[in-house]
């Protein structure tokens, strides 16, 4: 009687090791992998950021001069880094230069038209009263249904980077915003208008 020689087999469990293996690290999420997908996401945020100011009308009161730039200020923490120089840099908005601002202090009257407001919950609420009711288009960043949440919360819904408006809250900050961008809105909280 002939013996089967065990190699076959170890070869075989070996191979099907080799594979499980490298079946494993495909399949397991890559830090390098999510930290790319955040870069997109911020990178489009910054983009929409600065964009926004195309589809909003500030009273003329908003700026300091008929020359005055469109100010992007970010106060709270900052997700962006340099992303949303690097977009901004260059652009014209209705004939204003977008710049770009961090603030350490939120004051009513700090010169910025467009506030993106990053942090957790109770910093993001302390900022946002600070400038309830000025001529300021806020934005945040909340995925936390009822939060505090600016003029415009970006979300992500299948996978993409959407936002929702609170209309009222424009108009309240003597806003307006277009109804192409409104069109846009996932959930819009409408104003008081008939």
């Amino acid at each position: 009687m002939e013996l089967l020689s065990p190699r076959p087999l170890v070869a075989a469990l070996s191979f099907l090791g080799r594979v499980a293996r490298l079946a494993i690290l495909v399949l397991l999420p890559c830090p390098a992998m999510a930290g790319e997908a955040d870069s997109l996401e911020y990178a489009v945020k910054a983009t929409y950021l600065y964009k926004f100011a195309g589809y909003v009308d500030w009273p003329a009161t908003a700026f300091a001069s008929p020359n005055s730039p469109l100010t992007v200020c970010v106060a709270g923490d900052d997700p962006f880094g340099a992303t949303l120089d690097t977009a901004a840099r260059g652009q014209r908005i209705a004939d204003r230069q977008v710049v770009v601002r961090r603030l350490k202090n939120i004051e009513r009257d700090s010169g910025c038209q467009i506030l993106f407001v990053g942090g957790a919950e109770a910093q993001r609420a302390q900022m946002l009263a600070a400038v309830r009711g000025s001529q300021v288009l806020t934005v945040t960043d909340s995925p936390e249904p009822g939060g505090a949440v600016g003029i415009i919360n970006f979300v992500i819904r299948d996978n993409r980077v959407r936002f929702n408006i609170d209309e009222e809250g424009a108009a309240q900050s003597g806003l307006s915003i277009s109804s192409k961008l409104l069109k846009l809105a996932l959930n819009l909280r409408p104003s008081g208008r008939p």
